[in-house]
């Protein structure tokens, strides 16, 4: 049975969906978030919530509710060499009262934020409503989506759904791999009373690893690099030497490396650089890592797919006004877009290959220790800081999206 015809269906509930829904629902426009999943209550690895969203959220009136669930203050970002130890980045150091990186699970934000969005009358959210297809025209354009329950008639089809994404592969529009050498193996360790209070995101270097820190309200995030393809062989190996790692190079975790006991308890990310040509059809739309998938290093892919759903409500909301979004609305969403998504991944590539070159060599690509010294000029920290805050070519939401969203705030 179809559902009453919509402005705007999203497809997916991750962060750039669900935020696109609230700021297009904020402004009368009718929308409904389709999420494949019954809830959101999955272990994500993307937690970083970046002084852009923060500060975005507390334009909208949604930062102080946020923060009130339980977060991690992360401020400062440090590499461990063998040979020395440095912070390329002091959050603390940036002019906003969001000086940090906020450490939540995903769930809590999304959570919050569906919570947020169903006070509005121009939203809604359904749960397990996986996309299973695509209703177009004779000429070709969207005007819908079929789902798990039924059919929804739209003027666009947002595809939000992530770097598996269901609507890009129903539109034809393939990503293509800019290459990507590492895949992360991840686990989670306790936190504990004595473990290092300046211990907040933090890369760990051996000889042929690396192992990223996440810190968390209760636990540790960990991270441990592995060459792209090699999985099947650590396994037959046993969680021994990712133990042997932490113990030798992360000696605070030391106490509780026995705890890792069976890759049962680990997460493989297959890390993945790409990006789909053309990111939208007519009708259709594509946003986040549906559109271009952003590897962890840095930890912004949330912070882009924000970023991308703040760029899509600038166009969407007023060309919606005045009729409805053609074609070009949706090519200037990627224009608006893409000189940052193509520098980040520009840098995450040159990062892979760097990887992939010390692995050959049997060296973990540590970064040289001249840095250390570079970075301790407090300037340079600063400007790590804010580059990774915010991303290059931040964008602002527009003043006039931003007064359509006042005029519609949640009873």
């Amino acid at each position: 049975m179809s559902a009453p015809a919509r402005d705007v269906v999203i497809a997916g509930g991750g962060p750039g969906g669900m935020l696109l829904g609230y700021l297009l629902a904020r402004a009368g426009i009718e929308v409904t978030v389709l999420e494949s999943r019954s809830d959101f209550d999955r272990d994500f690895r993307g937690d970083s919530l970046h002084p852009y969203t923060l500060e975005l959220l507390d334009r909208l009136g949604l930062a102080e509710g946020l923060l009130r669930l339980d977060h991690f203050k992360a401020r400062s970002f440090r590499f461990h060499t063998p040979k020395a130890t440095f912070s390329v980045a002091g959050y603390d150091r940036l002019d906003t009262p969001f000086n940090y990186i906020a450490l939540m699970p995903q769930v809590r934000f999304l959570d919050y934020l569906a919570a947020q969005a169903r006070c509005l009358r121009s939203f809604s959210l359904e749960m397990g409503a996986k996309v299973t297809g695509l209703i177009t025209d004779g000429p070709g354009r969207v005007t819908g989506v079929r789902h798990r329950g039924g059919e929804i008639s739209c003027s666009l089809v947002v595809g939000a759904d992530g770097r598996f994404s269901t609507v890009r592969r129903l539109a034809d529009l393939p990503a293509r791999s800019l290459g990507a050498t590492t895949d992360i193996l991840w686990f989670r360790l306790p936190r504990r009373a004595g473990d290092p209070p300046d211990a907040d995101l933090d890369l760990y270097y051996g000889p042929e690893s690396y192992v990223g820190v996440l810190g968390g309200v209760h636990d540790w995030q960990v991270g441990y690099s592995v060459a792209k393809g090699t999985f099947p062989r650590l396994r037959e190996q046993g969680v021994a030497p990712i133990r042997d790692f932490v113990r030798l190079h992360i000696p605070w975790l030391a106490d509780r490396a026995d705890l890792l006991t069976d890759f049962a308890q680990t997460t493989l990310l297959s890390v993945d650089i790409s990006r789909v040509d053309s990111w939208y059809r007519p009708g259709l739309l594509l946003l986040g890592d549906a559109a271009h998938v952003i590897s962890p290093v840095g930890g912004n892919g949330i912070l882009m797919a924000v970023q991308d759903a703040v760029a899509a409500a600038n166009r969407l909301v007023p060309s919606f006004r005045e009729g409805g979004p053609g074609l070009g609305d949706l090519a200037a969403v990627q224009q608006d877009r893409l000189p940052a998504v193509k520098k980040v991944q520009a840098q995450q590539v040159r990062v892979e290959r760097s990887s992939a070159r010390a692995r050959a060599k049997g060296r973990s690509g540590a970064p040289p220790a001249f840095l250390r010294w570079l970075f301790a000029v407090p300037a340079l920290r600063t400007r790590g800081a804010r580059d990774n805050a915010y991303g290059p070519y931040p964008p602002h939401l527009d003043e006039a999206v931003l007064r359509a969203c006042r005029e519609r705030e949640p009873r």
